[in-house]
């Protein structure tokens, strides 16, 4: 092998350490290799060029743009509410079939955000037996079509880049719709495995409130009792902070002094109370305006905050917010809230200033689930235009009559001209990581082919042509694909393994589809892990979850997963 190929494979292995090693960190991992790449010269400028502005890679990116206003209607919020019965299978169908349905067209992060409330706060079930089933349903309802999840417009994006051509809208729609039918199956008889874990009434029930008695307030030389400070509505006092010493459970009889950090559990919507008390400042009340912008998220598990204390980590100027609240799934925080260490899936309220909506690291380190401001909510003819321009769009590109990324141009503009979104909403929310990740896998692919690489594989494959070897290749490149999605993320898997995929394929001669769409498939399995999938971490906090509910309904899903690609991939893409 000459020097290239062997500086190539380094890379590559390199890619995949990080990727394991610093889970947290995909896109650093592939900057790192973008740069090493060019650095090295192993792709050309014109590789590089054409990497950026790869056609799959730009119509993924204005699909996320343009359903950012399908987002700000109410269409998924009316739905939602209709959701929930009495009856429990019944509910759970209704939740499997919308879920399912709207995730085949919308990014499924978004739909399990808008469901996350209302399933939460119903008055009829466990939170914890529903919650799991939403996450698993939005992942089913992302292997029906092209668009349905940003790992099939990864590999679609790498399919262009490699072959010339371009996967179709239904491609993904006979192995998914079979899919959705078997494993949905299977987690409707695996509800019994589920928990009952009572749920907080709101959503925002069991934040971490935090309030500082400041000089002359009326609260110093006091009882807890006299104050009114245990009459509250669903706010309790839980502590007190006290020249760095903790007083829990506080005393009826405990006078307060200044400077003391009193400690609330409860609602943060309540929090507003605490206004009635002259010299009580809750900790993010310097910035922002706590009666209207409100704004609840969840911390990514890259995020730079994570393992970070809010004063260390200068939270206020890195957003332009200031936490008001936490909670933690299954545990108490305790102490004052800007030494508390953050962690990923923990849930913050953010009391947000006027640049906060600017920012572009928001969307990088959180997950927005709730309490946008008003501003950003679109009605009447606007919304009528965001929803039917969407799905217009959408169904002309289905049957062919517009092409995809065309169509998204226009109908980005029209959003933007007519203000359903703005410039500052589409620069904060633009998906800056998966433009990198997929642009270096691009070009990671562009350098295995320069370097040899894959025609040596192809040549190290060739002595192995009999066609049941074919199908171990095809199940070994799944099982790999599948054990990155669970280790590192689902779209970082397709990235990596797609290269791999495909050249085991022409090292056979066979046609490269099934391990194109093996790839594609693989790398939406994440159903063990809590980690491996986006709405896998928002539905393992908001359910207050163990890892082992995880594996109990997780596993004979991935298992009836695994087997249905690997039998019906070669049927509908023979070899």
């Amino acid at each position: 092998m000459s020097l290239d190929a062997y500086l190539t494979l380094l890379i590559f292995a390199l890619t995949v350490i990080g990727l394991i090693v610093l889970q947290s960190r995909p896109v650093a991992v592939f900057g790192g290799t973008l740069i090493a790449l060019i650095g090295c010269n192993l792709v050309t400028k014109t590789q590089l060029l054409t990497s950026i502005a790869n056609p799959g890679l730009v119509t993924l990116i204005l699909l996320v743009l343009c359903s950012l206003a399908l987002e700000k209607t109410r269409l998924l919020r009316i739905i939602a509410s209709k959701i929930i019965v009495n009856n429990y299978h019944s509910t759970w169908l209704r939740l499997f079939g919308i879920t399912t349905l709207f995730s085949s067209i919308l990014n499924n992060t978004a739909v399990v955000a808008t469901l996350l409330s209302p399933i939460r706060n119903n008055p009829h079930h466990f939170a914890s037996r529903l919650l799991l089933p939403l996450s698993y349903a939005s992942i089913l309802g992302g292997t029906l079509t092209l668009i349905g999840t940003s790992t099939n417009l990864i590999v679609n994006s790498m399919y262009i880049e490699a072959s010339g051509r371009s996967l179709s809208f239904f491609s993904f729609t006979a192995v998914g719709a079979v899919l959705v039918l078997t494993c949905g199956v299977v987690m409707f008889f695996c509800t019994r495995f589920l928990p009952d874990i009572a749920q907080e009434k709101a959503s925002s029930a069991g934040y971490f409130i935090d309030a500082k008695v400041l000089e002359g307030s009326e609260l110093v030389g006091r009882s807890v009792e006299v104050n009114g400070l245990r009459h509250l509505e669903s706010l309790f006092l839980v502590e007190v902070v006290r020249q760095g010493r903790l007083i829990s459970p506080v005393a009826p009889t405990e006078v307060i002094q200044v400077n003391d950090r009193l400690i609330f559990c409860g609602e943060v919507t309540k929090l507003l109370q605490l206004g009635q008390f002259s010299g009580l400042e809750i900790f993010a009340e310097k910035n922002g305006s706590l009666d209207s912008n409100l704004t609840e998220v969840v911390v990514r598990q890259e995020s730079i905050i994570t393992g970070q204390t809010l004063k260390n980590i200068g939270f206020r100027a890195l957003f332009d917010a200031a936490v008001v609240a936490i909670r933690r799934d299954g545990e108490q925080v305790s102490g004052k809230l800007g030494e508390v260490i953050i962690r990923a899936g923990d849930f913050l309220v953010l009391a947000v200033g006027e640049d906060y909506r600017t920012r572009t690291n928001i969307s990088k380190n959180f997950l927005v689930l709730s309490g946008v401001e008003p501003e950003s909510r679109i009605n009447g003819w606007r919304a009528w235009l965001s929803i039917g321009g969407f799905i217009s769009i959408i169904g002309l590109a289905a049957i062919g009559a517009v092409d995809l990324l065309e169509g998204l141009v226009l109908l980005l503009g029209s959003l933007l001209f007519t203000k359903c979104l703005t410039a500052n909403e589409l620069l904060r929310r633009f998906p800056i990581d998966i433009w990198l990740v997929v642009s270096s896998a691009i070009l990671l692919s562009n350098a295995l082919v320069n370097s040899g690489v894959v025609e040596l594989l192809g040549e190290g494959i060739k002595q192995f042509n009999d066609l049941s070897y074919v199908f171990m290749a095809l199940v070994l490149v799944y099982v790999v694909t599948w054990l990155m999605t669970e280790l590192v993320t689902n779209n970082a898997a397709a990235a990596l393994m797609f290269p791999i995929g495909y050249s085991v394929a022409l090292g056979f001669g066979v046609d490269v589809l099934p391990f194109v769409m093996t790839v594609a498939f693989a790398a939406s399995g994440s159903f063990i892990s809590p980690y491996g999938y986006q709405t896998n971490l928002m539905v393992f906090n908001a359910g207050n979850y163990r890892l082992a509910d995880f594996v109990k309904v997780g596993l004979p899903v991935s298992l009836v997963y695994g087997a249905v690609v690997l039998f019906m991939v070669p049927i509908v893409f023979p070899f």
